[in-house]
């Protein structure tokens, strides 16, 4: 992706790449300095490309989102990745993963994407490996 870009941005909020702190606040900062954009791709958690698309939007930047991170068994079988595009259902693992960020309903998303953490609590394990070595 560098290599195909004019500038390249990453920030992580725990500073160990790039820019310490959210994408959102990078991407405010070269707004107001004046920096224009053609296009931006979003990947990561779901609340953070919500906040980032909102502002690309809200700029007039088409956006792309990955929603790679949202995916379980890449077949569509599942459904865990079933996300609402213009008000189309679609599967990021067979659909996608990639999307134009400003059709997606982000709530839904993170509204459906909450209604596994029970279940991923209660998969939580200790690793049995531990006790052999």
């Amino acid at each position: 992706m560098q290599a195909q870009s004019d500038h390249f941005y990453i920030a992580t909020d725990d500073g160990s790449v790039g820019h310490h702190g959210f994408v959102s606040d990078v991407f405010n900062n070269l707004i107001q300095q004046g920096e224009k954009f053609d296009f931006a791709i979003v990947i990561g958690p779901p609340i953070m490309m919500k906040v980032t698309t909102a502002l690309t939007v809200k700029a007039g930047i088409p956006t792309q989102a990955s929603l790679n991170p949202i995916m379980i068994d890449g077949t569509g079988m599942c459904g865990g990745c079933r996300v609402s595009v213009y008000g189309k259902t679609k599967f990021a693992c067979v659909d996608g993963p990639e999307f134009d960020a400003a059709g997606i309903d982000w709530d839904l998303l993170i509204e459906r994407l909450g209604s596994y953490r029970t279940f991923e609590k209660e998969a939580m394990h200790k690793c049995k490996l531990e006790d052999v070595l």
